[in-house]
């Protein structure tokens, strides 16, 4: 008579077997499906891709426009630091102006 341990690891194998066989003539049908389902990944890949594409290309308009923003934000910033220095020019000016003034009074007195 077998041992128990025995009996079971056949039993086992007997079953994985089994199961194996099952396995393949599942498969087997599906096999005859599989045109019509190869062309769905195709179709689906297809739609991706034109998907991907307008993703893209609604992001390369995105960063043109930030471009165009940041371009006219640097011309902005360009003419508020002229404007700036103007202001600075023209008050040191003052400022010199004044203290050649305050000099010259100071002298005469």
């Amino acid at each position: 008579m077998m041992s128990r341990p025995v009996l079971l690891v056949f039993l086992l194998v007997v079953l994985i077997i089994t199961s194996q066989f099952e396995w393949k003539q599942q498969l087997v049908p599906d096999l005859d499906a599989t045109p019509s389902i190869s062309q769905k990944p195709s179709e689906s890949s297809k739609r991706e891709e034109a998907v991907k594409e307008k993703i893209i290309l609604l992001q390369e308009k995105n960063i043109k426009r930030l471009n165009e923003v940041v371009s006219s934000l640097r011309e902005q910033l360009q003419r508020c630091k002229s404007k700036n220095e103007t202001r600075q020019h023209t008050l040191s000016f003052l400022t010199e102006r004044d203290t050649d003034i305050e000099r010259n009074q100071i002298f005469e007195d």
